[in-house]
């Protein structure tokens, strides 16, 4: 497994603690109110969860998965893999705590998110071919 993926899923999978930790208290608030403000917490989970660990998951076996032909390197432009990673995570952690009342600290994850999604999309989209073309 190439070392990008290692880093993608050991950090997909501490996305995927943190996101559960906030979603079980916020169950638990649920169930025995003790903070209301709480509350604010949930746009965190949820970016935690869906981001965090179910988009960069998803990337970091594509990456080891899909593929490779030949007249290519091992495992393309590595490069920009770790680029994309770096503003993928980036990202996130913008948006978890711009979630917390900075509009501009998500809007800048945002477009971090956007620009590691990219940069993985031109990275995987040579490596997908029909089946039987060389």
């Amino acid at each position: 497994m190439p070392r990008l993926s290692v880093w993608m899923i050991r950090a997909a999978l501490l996305d995927f603690g943190l996101g559960v930790t906030l979603g079980a208290l916020l169950l638990w608030n649920k169930g025995l109110p003790f903070a209301g403000a709480i509350w604010r917490l949930l746009p965190m989970h949820l970016e935690l969860v869906l981001f965090g660990w179910i988009l960069q998951l998803a990337l970091g076996v594509a990456f080891w998965i899909l593929p490779r032909f030949t007249g290519q390197a091992r495992f393309g432009s590595v490069r920009w893999a770790w680029i994309g990673f770096g503003l993928l995570q980036a990202g996130i952690v913008a948006v978890a705590l711009g979630s917390l009342g900075s509009d501009t600290l998500i809007a800048l994850g945002r477009l971090f998110e956007v620009g590691g999604s990219a940069a993985f999309a031109a990275l995987l989209y040579p490596r997908i071919k029909p089946f039987g073309s060389a």
